[in-house]
């Protein structure tokens, strides 16, 4: 393909930087998830042979396959018959072994866990919310005598509110499987952040929910918090984990880019491939973005492999590659798009045949500025950025920083003869 103009694209020199937080890891992880049921009482609701289901997301949680594990091992302890259930909504095409596949894929197995997945879509009804809303909870844990839902407490990338993504959010549309998220998601972005709580709590009141687990994460994705909570009190210790957890937000250094270039994106890396808090961009009708930061043209690359070909998000970008779009299952992305009502996200943008003419392409679109002086960043995905490239018009906005190390630079943006980014 020839682009009028683009021979005389010049791109910035780099420099690779690292961007320090603070270090919050749990030192032992399974320590911590012990001592946290111990301090409930779970231990009544499992001895005598019951059976519990452990439910689990699609997101890719670090640590999480050894604190399902680890959670097994325990009710197995207490005299308890685990077995492990996806918690994902529509997520995996919206079907059993698509779900247990993303299971799979991130380690969760049953000969690791030493428990059965057990994978279905099948739902029962537990009745309406008082503003009329349906609950559905899967029948395989409705069916069981315990249910321990554990998930990652974040910043949600659709809304803001007390209650985000966590626990109550798993149990509402993860429990509630494809049926029970698109019953949710149909009331938008608003009815996300209104019914979430209020259809998990009616999941609390008449199912089995005996623990939840929530997992808090510092700025390098190091397991920071884990918390064991009762059911009465998931609610509200939710709302304060969400708290620590907005404090511990990673963010990129500088507020105004011109170009931010993202190696891959991926489910694995946020519910919408790329984190709207991080990029700025929710593109969801009705929802204003961020103020900060504010990115003139987003460039993403490539798409991760436990993503299984849902580029769901791929929406929020300017530009991508045909690499990129060669990957793409439109059947799992479209089932999620539809699912989630917010079709914009699925929306392909320009495609470009390699990296470099995407690249090159974004400099033709931020106005009359010379590329040398462009505020570009380039990160590997909107999980890590601790360690990433910034040009040198960002570099001297981080000069006196005392979080940020320069590594190495001036470096070139340099491309192989397949035009892919070296």
């Amino acid at each position: 393909m020839r682009i009028e103009g683009l021979e005389g694209v010049v791109l910035p020199r780099m420099y690779r930087i690292k961007q320090t937080f603070p270090d919050l890891a749990l030192r032992d992880v399974p320590g911590k998830v012990r001592e946290e049921i111990a301090r409930t009482g779970f231990r009544n609701r499992v001895a005598g042979g019951k059976r519990v289901a452990v439910a689990v997301g699609s997101r890719g949680i670090n640590n999480i396959a050894l604190i399902v594990k680890t959670v097994v091992e325990e009710i197995k302890r207490y005299g308890g018959k685990p077995f492990i259930l996806p918690a994902m909504g529509s997520h995996g095409g919206a079907t059993a072994e698509g779900q247990r596949e993303v299971l799979e894929s991130y380690g969760i197995t049953e000969e690791y866990t030493g428990a059965p997945i057990v994978s279905s879509m099948e739902v029962v009804s537990l009745g309406k919310t008082a503003k009329g809303v349906e609950v559905f909870m899967d029948k395989e844990a409705y069916g069981a005598d315990a249910i321990v839902a554990i998930n990652r407490i974040k910043l949600h990338t659709d809304f803001r509110g007390e209650i985000e993504s966590g626990v109550l959010k798993l149990l509402a549309i993860g429990l509630g499987k494809h049926k029970g998220a698109a019953n949710i998601h149909r009331y938008g972005a608003w009815g996300l952040k209104e019914h979430i709580p209020e259809v998990a709590r009616v999941m609390i009141e008449k199912g089995p929910v005996a623990l939840g687990i929530g997992i808090v994460e510092d700025a390098y994705d190091h397991t920071a918090i884990i918390e064991a909570m009762e059911p009465r009190d998931i609610e509200e210790r939710e709302k304060e984990l969400l708290k620590k957890q907005r404090e511990l937000m990673p963010s990129l250094p500088v507020d105004k880019i011109d170009v931010l270039i993202v190696d891959e994106m991926g489910k694995n890396v946020s519910g919408c491939g790329m984190d709207t808090n991080v990029i700025g961009r929710i593109k969801i009708k009705g929802v204003p973005d961020p103020e900060r930061p504010d990115i003139q043209v987003v460039v993403v690359l490539d798409l991760t492999e436990e993503s299984h070909g849902n580029a769901v998000g791929i929406g929020l970008a300017d530009l991508t590659t045909r690499r990129l779009v060669n990957k793409i299952d439109f059947e799992q992305m479209y089932a999620n798009c539809i699912t989630s009502t917010f079709p914009e996200r699925g929306k392909v943008p320009v495609t470009m045949d390699t990296d470099e003419l995407a690249i090159k392409t974004a400099f033709l679109w931020i106005g009359p500025i010379d590329g040398r002086e462009a505020k570009v960043i380039r990160i590997k995905n909107t999980l890590e950025l601790s360690d990433m490239y910034v040009s040198e018009a960002c570099l001297e906005e981080l000069k006196g920083r005392s979080d940020i190390v320069v590594l190495e630079g001036p470096v070139e943006l340099q491309f192989d003869a397949e035009g892919n980014l070296v």
